[in-house]
């Protein structure tokens, strides 16, 4: 991909070029990430939580519940 260039509001705001936009698959309402290296960003879309399996998950998470644990 050709390198893409887009402006800085006065708010701090930027429009993701579309080209980007559909390689990442990101669409209005998705979560993205930004991570700094040194003199550039690398952005990424972020995975959507599945909810399902976190609330399956969930219950077996209690056995770090235990002030036991602390002491150890």
């Amino acid at each position: 991909m050709r390198s893409l260039t887009s402006r800085l509001s006065a708010k701090g705001q930027t429009t993701i070029p579309k080209p980007v936009r559909d390689s990442l698959g990101i669409a209005e309402g998705d979560a993205i990430s930004f991570e700094v290296r040194e003199d550039e960003v690398v952005l990424r879309k972020v995975p959507a939580l599945d909810f399902e399996w976190a609330g399956a998950v969930e219950p077996t998470l209690s056995e770090w519940e235990d002030d036991l644990d602390d002491e150890l």
